[in-house]
């Protein structure tokens, strides 16, 4: 089974031609992000039998040279966004890691499926493409990971994130989940939370090579 194998179950399944036409209205008249080239980005650079790790975050960011389809990373010269700035706090306070790029490709590179649940938005409109069908997609992208794989990470930060739960047989994966990284909540339980070491503290105990969260700043 691989990712074009999903993506045509799914979509046999479920009808997504409005969305299509709303999306191909949307990029013709509006600035969209990420760029169409870059929507399934994720699942290009994680494929399916490398998936080790899930990172649930929510849409791409709004603004230019931010979103390029991987939820939290944003283009090496975007805008430093305040959530992916506590992410890297707490990496550094959790195993010492001091990253400078906001891009993280190598994350993904190394088998991180770093999902947003919605995949495209219009500029400087936060969830504006909201309950147009991506999240059906993306549910059946949960659920076929759950089902396909053994021994998954689940990263689940935030309310909207924790509430596919149901979605994950928590019996054949893992799940790690505080409140989300944002400046808002971040105080409230991410940081000390240790999400990293915790990976891969269970990655080692299921017999897989853990994440290098580190990287080399790989562009």
């Amino acid at each position: 089974m691989d990712w074009q194998e999903i993506f045509h179950n799914i979509k046999s399944e479920h009808d997504f031609s409005e969305m299509e036409s709303f999306l191909e209205k949307a990029y013709q008249n509006k600035t969209i992000y990420p760029d169409k080239e870059n929507i399934y980005q994720a699942f290009d650079l994680t494929p399916l039998d490398r998936v080790k790790v899930v990172v649930l975050g929510q849409d791409p960011y709004h603004g230019p040279n931010q979103a390029h389809g991987l939820a939290f990373s944003v283009q090496p010269t975007g805008k430093f966004p305040p959530s992916l700035r506590n992410i890297y706090k707490e990496l550094e306070a959790d195993i010492g890691c001091q990253r400078e790029t906001p891009h993280l490709q190598d994350w993904a590179k190394e088998g991180v499926l770093l999902l947003n649940t919605v995949l495209t938005v219009e500029a400087h409109q936060a969830h504006s493409h909201k309950n147009i069908g991506w999240e059906i997609f993306t549910d059946e992208i949960i659920k076929s990971v759950s089902r396909e794989l053994d021994d998954v990470v689940f990263i689940l930060w935030g309310k909207p994130a924790q509430s596919k739960i149901k979605l994950i047989d928590t019996e054949r994966h893992h799940i790690i989940q505080s409140v989300h990284p944002s400046p808002l909540s971040a105080y409230r339980g991410f940081f000390g939370s240790k999400p990293f070491s915790k990976t891969n503290e269970y990655l080692i105990a299921s017999g897989k090579e853990p994440i290098n969260w580190c990287g080399g700043d790989n562009l």
